[in-house]
């Protein structure tokens, strides 16, 4: 239990940030009502605030955001699962494209979490259900395998839903990334925690082709994407039109930062 908060807390809040892992999209009823095979899983880790992450990067600044004035910059001290609803509801308020619970889940839950999606159950819009592994062994393992490489913000106007092929086959095969990611998380095998950061990957390439090529998206990440995954076991976009890259290895990536997984409450 952390009792001291840290420079950077003070000046950013003590609200966590949240990474996601494989399987990302499937905390989408429109993705998720396609899976023939449900539910499908994504996974979310939810991390110190001890860096400032990039805006528009794909690590729910946006939703934090809400978070902090909702809460005024202080997780309450209540149930996680009243918390994520609540979240929600605020930040979804009146938006035709609501944002996935998925962020909301990765704020509020510590650890490493598996979040179970079945388009039946809640509409998909929550899980069927969570599994949680709050194991300061594990937490201390993904620390070291887990690099966040900068690439840069999703540029202004950006949307990846222009292209929509939502393939029941596809839509199984990131569903089951996400429940891989969080079963090799368990077992500490970083080549394979690699091997579900590129499925989650191509799977986004056939679903939604938006996520990593677009006019409005200069960078060539397809090839930034092809190199790192070439040269260490695994990467993917924290999240749509760039923003980090997340590489899993068990050696350094030039560049990259490393995250601090929170595993209780703080």
């Amino acid at each position: 239990m952390k009792n001291k908060l840290s420079p950077v807390e003070k000046l950013l809040g003590s609200i966590p940030n949240r990474l996601q892992l494989a399987g990302g999209w499937i905390d989408q009823p429109f993705v998720s009502q396609h899976n023939p095979k449900p539910p499908g899983s994504m996974v979310v880790v939810q991390i110190e605030p001890d860096f400032r992450p990039m805006d528009r990067s794909g690590i729910a600044s946006g939703t934090r955001a809400v978070a902090m004035k909702l809460w005024k910059g202080k997780l309450p001290n209540r149930p996680p699962a009243e918390l994520a609803r609540e979240l929600y509801e605020v930040e979804n308020k009146g938006k035709a494209e609501p944002s996935g619970s998925q962020d909301m889940i990765g704020l509020v839950y510590p650890g490493v979490n598996r979040l179970d999606y079945d388009f039946k159950i809640h509409g998909g819009i929550f899980p069927a259900h969570i599994e949680s592994l709050n194991s300061a062994k594990h937490a201390r393992w993904l620390e070291k395998v887990l690099h966040l490489l900068p690439i840069e913000p999703r540029p202004d106007g950006y949307s990846p839903l222009g292209i929509k092929n939502l393939a029941p086959k596809w839509v199984a095969r990131l569903g089951q990334s996400g429940t891989d990611c969080f079963a090799v998380i368990k077992k500490m095998d970083v080549n394979a925690l690699g091997a579900s950061f590129n499925e989650t990957m191509l799977c986004w390439e056939k679903l939604l082709p938006h996520v990593v090529a677009h006019p409005l998206i200069k960078l060539d990440l397809k090839a930034i994407l092809r190199v790192y995954q070439k040269n260490f076991p695994g990467a993917m976009f924290s999240g749509c039109g760039g923003g980090y890259l997340l590489v899993a290895s068990k050696e350094k990536v030039p560049g990259a930062l490393q995250v601090t997984v929170r595993t209780t409450a703080p």
